[in-house]
C-alpha cells in the first residue's frame, strides 16, 4: 500500500471518528451526561487527521525529490 493510500485511509478513519464523537457529544449533552470523553475523542481524532495529512505531505515531498533527482 502506498503512503498516499495509507494517509487517505487515515484521514477517512479520523473523520469518521470525529463525526461519531460529535454525534455522541450532542446526545450526551442533551441528556445531561458527561461529555468529557467525547471531547477527548474529538481532540484525538483531530490529531490523527492532522498526522495523516502530514504523511501525505511528506509522501508528496519525497516523490518530488525523487523526480528532481531523476531529472
Amino acid at each position: 500500500m502506498s503512503l498516499l493510500a495509507t494517509s487517505l485511509s487515515g484521514v477517512t478513519a479520523a473523520s469518521a471518528r470525529f463525526d461519531r464523537a460529535s454525534t455522541s457529544l450532542v446526545a450526551n449533552a442533551s441528556r445531561g451526561n458527561d461529555i468529557l470523553s467525547d471531547l477527548v475523542e474529538q481532540i484525538d481524532s483531530r490529531n490523527a487527521f492532522q498526522a495523516s495529512i502530514n504523511v501525505a505531505r511528506a509522501a508528496d515531498d519525497m516523490m518530488g525529490r525523487v523526480l528532481d533527482i531523476k531529472a
